[in-house]
């Protein structure tokens, strides 16, 4: 199970699977979109191939988990592990700031300007 916990009015709340898709649907604003940023080139990484070249050139590996629905990268000098959704098209911010804490100064989250 996951997503975000939202709460509402007299503490009542749920859990939405998918929040931007809500808050665009619901007409609650829309929410900026993110990218991940590798610093070092300047490239937005807008695929799971470019990403798993860039952090294999970090020492990362991919992970072979018990999982078919992750996509996982582990370092063997840390204890950390990086686990993606296995569709890039579910890769959202909060994966994208895992992998900036996992790879200081090497990655940067930015939002893309608005197109209104």
């Amino acid at each position: 199970m996951s997503g975000v916990w939202v709460f509402g009015k007299g503490g009542v709340y749920r859990l939405v699977e998918n929040p931007q898709a809500e808050a665009t649907a619901s007409g609650k604003g829309s929410l900026r979109r993110k990218v991940l940023v590798h610093l070092p080139s300047g490239e937005v990484v807008s695929s799971y191939e470019l990403l798993e070249r860039i952090l294999r050139g970090l020492g990362w590996e991919r992970y072979f988990g018990g999982d078919p629905e992750l996509y996982q990268f582990h370092k063997h000098s840390s204890i950390d592990l990086i686990s993606l959704p296995r569709h890039f098209s579910r890769f959202n911010s909060v994966h994208m700031y895992d992998i900036v804490v996992k790879n200081p100064n090497i990655f940067h989250v930015r939002e893309v300007p608005s197109s209104n």
